[in-house]
């Protein structure tokens, strides 16, 4: 159930927007809870995405055999970069899309579909530029190496392999991949937060600002599916991500030549399914990491939503 609501009609002739700054700390927050939680699956999906000689049959044999030959422990590789990539990423998304969509709102401080869509793209942009390429090209880089002897490995920690790609490749080698991850993210920010509103409206009548707070498991209900609904539509882009930003510029020509490039030659050399390789541990992944999320950060924006209905004498008006 909701929490009571000061409003009693489904749609509150005004509402109260939250902080930019409230949805950022609520954003980092649930970030870290889901880095903790989906760490292995996100190895096991960078490992598929790489594997063009068919070494892994599936998830579960992925799992077994990074198990198996290089222990548990590889099922976190890359955390510390992820950790932090997440906490940094959903701070920035949550409060860059708040301030977009602050600027998109109209006088009665409501919200279109479209709008709420380009908010959530412009966020979506944002977050792959400062965030999401950088710290993926070092967990990707991370993540491809085999083996538990870091004397044997390229890269011996997050630092380690930051400083190396730079010195390598330049400071632009941290921004590999930059065009597939803008428009991923892009696209995904603008399925996610158009979903998920529509989601908690359809399945709890729930309507951003109305000051009422959704219970965590509602939250998480309707963030896991609204997180369905992004990698189908960006698997190609995160696919061609993962190869742009695990190519070493240093060992020879590089494989693919950019975003147009990996487009063609990937479906033409290995089939159209391998542009949505990894697409079930993505799935597996992502719609339970925001359903963790979304149920830590509406629960802190739900609590300032409410306070801020219950301070405001115009919205107070509406009970």
């Amino acid at each position: 159930m909701l929490t009571s609501s000061p409003q009693t009609d489904k749609e509150p002739r005004k509402v109260a927007a939250v902080h930019p700054a409230v949805k950022s700390l609520a954003g980092s927050i649930g970030g870290v809870a889901e880095a903790c939680a989906c760490q292995p699956i996100d190895v096991i999906k960078t490992r598929l995405q790489l594997d063009k000689v068919n070494m892994y049959h599936g998830i579960w044999n992925c799992g077994k055999q990074i198990i198996e030959q290089e222990g548990v422990r590889s099922l976190w590789k890359g955390l510390t970069p992820f950790a932090t990539h997440l906490t940094l990423k959903y701070a920035l998304r949550m409060g860059t899309n708040a301030f977009y969509q602050s600027l998109l709102r109209d006088k009665d401080n409501k919200l279109s579909d479209g709008r709420r869509m380009a908010a959530g793209f412009a966020a979506g942009i944002t977050e792959a530029l400062i965030i999401v390429t950088p710290f993926e090209v070092v967990k990707i880089r991370l993540q491809q190496q085999h083996g538990q002897d870091k004397a044997m490995l390229k890269y011996k920690g997050p630092v380690h392999a930051a400083v190396t790609i730079v010195r390598q490749d330049g400071p632009l080698g941290l921004w590999a991949g930059a065009a597939p991850t803008v428009m991923r993210n892009g696209t995904n920010q603008m399925c996610l937060f158009w979903a998920k509103n529509n989601f908690d409206r359809l399945f709890f009548d729930k309507i951003e600002g109305d000051g009422r707070q959704l219970q965590p498991w509602q939250s998480m209900l309707s963030g896991f599916s609204a997180a369905c609904i992004g990698p189908c539509a960006t698997g190609p882009f995160d696919v061609i991500k993962t190869r742009l930003m695990a190519q070493e510029k240093g060992e020879g020509p590089v494989r693919y030549r950019g975003l147009l490039d990996a487009l063609v030659r990937i479906p033409r050399e290995e089939g159209l399914l391998a542009l949505w390789r990894g697409l079930l541990p993505r799935l597996m992944r992502i719609p339970p990491g925001q359903a963790i999320v979304w149920a830590v950060s509406d629960q802190i924006t739900g609590y300032f939503e409410r306070r801020h209905w219950d301070k405001d004498p115009e919205l107070a008006q509406q009970a």
